[in-house]
């Protein structure tokens, strides 16, 4: 709202005034009004009805799968796991939802570069807000990473709260790279490439 409506009224107001008194504002008004409209439109947040069931995960961003891999221990992940990288684009949704009810334990910030976040580097360089979550099923974590456009991560939960499986938590803002880090055992549902949206599909379960 408070991103939009001033917008909007600038280019509204500009295009008045370009119309009637003096026409060299009325393109400039016209380009802001329509920057507007897409600030709304990036800013969408429709309700999302969470169907999963009991042991399976949601995905915790709009966009598509750009990687699934089983990589080595990190610091992100205390042993072996599954990796699953979504590329959101400026067109999706950039509201982030929980992928399975469970505790954060820790959240770690980390300042870094903005590379393009469909490339695989930027999990390593690229600003990044990472949670640490204790499941009933095992260990998970979700890493918010900023892109070439989006510098900005929302991150408002904090240690120590408890979110069910599609609550929101956070967003980032204007094309970014969000990643999961599942157990080992987990069964995976989605493919390479597959588009996937924030609470509704099913990225998998927990074995």
């Amino acid at each position: 709202m408070k991103y939009y409506l001033p917008c909007m009224f600038i280019g509204l107001m500009l295009s008045y005034i370009g119309f009637v008194y003096y026409k060299p504002l009325l393109p400039l008004g016209i380009i802001i009004f329509i920057l507007s409209i897409f600030i709304l439109f990036f800013f969408r947040d429709f309700p999302r009805e969470i169907t999963a069931k009991e042991d399976e995960i949601v995905s915790p961003a709009d966009g598509t799968i750009v990687e699934i891999k089983e990589i080595e221990n990190k610091e992100y992940y205390n042993g072996k796991c599954l990796r699953v990288s979504i590329f959101m684009s400026v067109f999706n949704a950039h509201v982030n939802r929980f992928p399975y009810d469970g505790v954060i334990k820790k959240i770690v910030y980390k300042k870094g570069k903005f590379m393009n976040a469909m490339k695989s580097q930027s999990s390593e360089y690229n600003e990044s807000n990472t949670l640490f979550i204790e499941t009933k099923r095992g260990n998970i974590t979700v890493r918010q990473i900023a892109g070439k456009i989006a510098r900005r991560i929302v991150c408002p939960v904090k240690e120590g709260d408890y979110l069910k499986k599609g609550e929101k938590f956070g967003m980032i803002k204007f094309g970014s790279r969000v990643e999961l880090y599942l157990p080992l055992n987990s069964e995976v549902y989605i493919k390479d490439r597959e588009k996937v949206y924030a609470g509704i599909t099913l990225i998998g379960r927990f074995k």
